[in-house]
């Protein structure tokens, strides 16, 4: 499908439509991208361990319905001006504001976010084959890695977004045929459901009561809601399908009817998850599981028969590849457009400071050694670090604490200079770091209150206030840039 895809790329002049398919995605094709961007390896994965996780239940299932806020709010606020604005990467307003060294240092959490979000999402499916086919964990992240990656060199945007289509059906099939024989083995639907609720009591509510919130948790609980919802929103991934539609009600319209495939497609997941924490794990002869992120593997091999396992495996690795080849166009997109094209001599319209057209066939050539090059490093990462997973959230973090304010000033603030962009850069950069970080035993040394401080987006909002404050102050010294 890759090689298909890539066979019906149209040639063309600008070298900013061969990271955007022409701006011509079909809408079809368009929807299947979208959600199957946000649909990855970790969404799958992380929805089953959540759901059957006794610490955590339901309750902290908030990746479906954060991600479906942040692509309601994307797409009501940000991507029909993204798109109305012409932009090639999530990075053109920053470089239009403030400049090209402002845009190149703000592609650097960008960068990160794509990497290790990468690389984790390798890992698990390694994990995955490991427990269902016990294939070793090396081989199974360098054959999903190789594939994705060549289909990606051979067609851009337009292989991925094909594949998606193909790989976002391969994922409901194979987990949704996965689901009657795991709830049968707890007697049904309605059975599997009553027995996850008196098991996890309180736990198994979707939504939380005044009491929770009020509470200590409370805090996280929204900490981490809307570090999904605005934080899910400056992704180059995203407005990579964005800013490759025809038109800006195009672009609304897939970012909404997105929000609806990322909670649909968290079903089968969902009870999957459910089945892991009511199984009789004892009666059956089998081992419990002793990690919450095996659950979905473990439940697909113990609890279906071998066919049925292999095909839900088959669902689990098309949600790595829809979202490895996503990740790493995006980011070798934004490191030529955004580093290598600016510092060259090229300005937006792709031409070089004499007005000389840009060879779309170097521009492919660049972006193709981006892909190659930063495939090669997340696959290096994914089987070196152990704490990809950790690594990931953490860079999540930084997404949401200093790209989303950024993005949103450099929108919406008309008044917003390069002197106010890197003061809230430093700022919200410094509080979290400030914070610490548990998983890397990162102490901290700002004194917060407690470990239930809304730490990211406290560091979020600062960032907010700095980049209105300083730019305000400093009118005279920075000359402001109107995007219009």
């Amino acid at each position: 499908m890759g090689v298909y895809a890539s066979r019906k790329e149209e040639k063309s002049t600008d070298s900013g439509d061969l990271i955007l398919a022409g701006r011509n995605i079909p809408f079809f094709v368009g929807i299947f991208t979208m959600t199957a961007t946000w649909v990855g390896g970790g969404y799958i994965n992380g929805t089953a361990e959540a759901v059957a996780d006794p610490s955590k239940g339901m309750l902290w299932v908030l990746a479906p319905w954060g991600y479906a806020i942040s692509l309601v709010l994307g797409g009501f606020f940000f991507a029909g001006k993204m798109r109305d604005l012409g932009y090639t990467t999530m990075l053109d307003p920053f470089e239009k504001r403030y400049g090209k060294k402002v845009a190149a240092l703000l592609f650097i959490p960008a960068l990160i976010g794509e990497l290790f979000w990468s690389s984790a999402i390798l890992t698990a499916l390694g994990t995955t084959f490991g427990v269902v086919l016990g294939y070793d964990f090396q081989t199974s992240i360098l054959i999903s890695s190789l594939v994705a990656v060549g289909y990606t060199v051979l067609g851009g945007l337009m292989a991925v977004a094909y594949t998606d289509v193909v790989q976002l059906v391969c994922i409901l099939v194979g987990l949704a045929i996965a689901v009657p024989y795991v709830t049968d083995s707890q007697g049904g639907i309605l059975n599997s459901w009553a027995l996850y609720k008196e098991r996890m009591g309180d736990s198994a509510k979707i939504l939380p009561d005044m009491k929770f919130l009020m509470g200590k948790e409370g805090f996280t609980w929204m900490d981490s809601v809307l570090l999904l919802a605005l934080g899910g929103i400056p992704w180059q991934v995203y407005f990579q399908r964005v800013l490759s539609a025809p038109s800006a009600k195009q672009a609304k319209q897939l970012s909404y009817i997105a929000a609806i495939g990322c909670v649909l497609m968290a079903i089968p997941s969902i009870w999957i998850g459910i089945a892991g924490a009511t199984a009789d794990w004892e009666s059956l002869g089998i081992e419990a599981p002793d990690n919450y992120s095996l659950i979905l593997p473990y439940v697909l091999q113990h609890l279906t028969p071998t066919i049925i396992a292999t095909i839900g495996l088959s669902a689990v690795a098309a949600a790595v590849m829809s979202s490895i080849d996503s990740s790493i166009l995006s980011a070798s997109s934004m490191f030529y457009w955004n580093v290598i094209r600016p510092f060259s001599g090229k300005d937006g319209t792709g031409e070089g400071e004499n007005g000389e057209s840009e060879d779309p066939k170097k521009v492919k050539r660049y972006v193709q050694a981006g892909i190659i090059a930063i495939g090669g490093l997340a696959t290096y990462i994914a089987l070196k670090v152990q704490s990809v997973y950790a690594l990931w959230f953490l860079c999540a973090d930084l997404v949401y604490v200093v790209l989303f304010p950024q993005l949103t000033m450099a929108l919406f603030f008309k008044k917003a200079n390069w002197i106010g962009a890197v003061s809230g850069f430093c700022v919200s950069l410094f509080l979290r770091v400030g914070g610490g970080e548990e998983t890397f035993g990162w102490a901290g040394f700002l004194p917060y209150p407690d470990e239930n401080f809304p730490l990211r987006t406290f560091s979020m909002l600062m960032g907010f206030v700095t980049i209105f404050v300083v730019s305000s102050l400093t009118q005279k010294l920075s000359k402001t840039v109107d995007l219009e």
